[in-house]
């Protein structure tokens, strides 16, 4: 007997779309914390790393680009402060490239 397939895609979407498959590259003294981290609290791996990712997005970013124009207008020690810390961050930027403030 065989089963017509394409009556199981619109479940099988619905499956793809709620858990998508990811590879990430974590340093292994990293992945230990984690996997300790993960059991001392009695859950996977995963969860605790899908619970980290969770965190990280859910809080707002705390410098607005605005709040940095902002800056720059106060006076001129201030502006190149704020010149002299964004060139700070954009060097010590090593996976991506820097976002325009």
């Amino acid at each position: 007997m065989t089963e017509d397939v394409s009556s199981l895609w619109p479940i099988m979407d619905i499956f793809i779309n709620i858990f998508m498959p990811t590879t990430v590259h974590i340093p292994d003294p990293l992945l230990k914390s984690v996997d300790r981290r993960a059991k001392a609290l009695g859950i996977s791996r995963n969860r605790l790393v899908v619970r980290a990712l969770e965190q990280a997005v859910s809080v707002p970013s705390s410098w607005a680009p605005e709040f940095l124009q902002r800056l720059r207008h106060v006076d001129r020690d201030t502006s190149a402060a704020v010149d002299e810390l964004l060139i700070a961050v954009t060097q010590a930027r090593r996976s991506k490239a820097p976002r325009d403030l």
